[in-house]
């Protein structure tokens, strides 16, 4: 197989994933559920909504699967203030580089497209939610 057939797997499963996360919305338009970010569409992501909490993780990453369930927790628990993204660093180099991702998972915290703050590591619901409530 190709590399020009496996981006153009890549771009399928990918264009599939965010198809799934589409109609997630909650009545404040804003998603109730985590959404894919990539290099290309992070900027994009980042104007739209004012606090976007990126979690940057690796499908390889135990912690990360492990904090999985606490994202999506957050995402429906904060539906409406705060919009969570999912950041495969393996596949997006670009940004994990631009903000010196080094360890995974780690948590981006974005307000009105800055950095505004970073959690590093797979850290338990009360206190995820305490680290993003401090921005609100």
């Amino acid at each position: 197989m190709g590399d020009d057939e496996l981006e153009a797997i890549k771009r399928r499963m990918l264009e599939q994933m965010m198809s799934r996360n589409s109609g997630g919305e909650s009545d404040t338009g804003y998603p109730s559920k985590s959404v894919i970010v990539t290099d290309a569409n992070l900027q994009d992501t980042l104007s739209r909504y004012p606090f976007v909490v990126l979690d940057c993780w690796a499908p390889w990453c135990g912690p990360c699967r492990m904090v999985a369930p606490t994202i999506d927790r957050l995402a429906k628990d904060l539906a409406g203030r705060v919009v969570f993204g999912k950041l495969n660093v393996d596949e997006n180099h670009r940004t994990a580089a631009a903000y010196g991702i080094r360890s995974i998972p780690t948590l981006l915290f974005f307000k009105n497209g800055h950095l505004a703050d970073r959690v590093v590591g797979a850290l338990p619901y009360p206190h995820l939610r305490r680290a993003i409530e401090k921005h609100l």
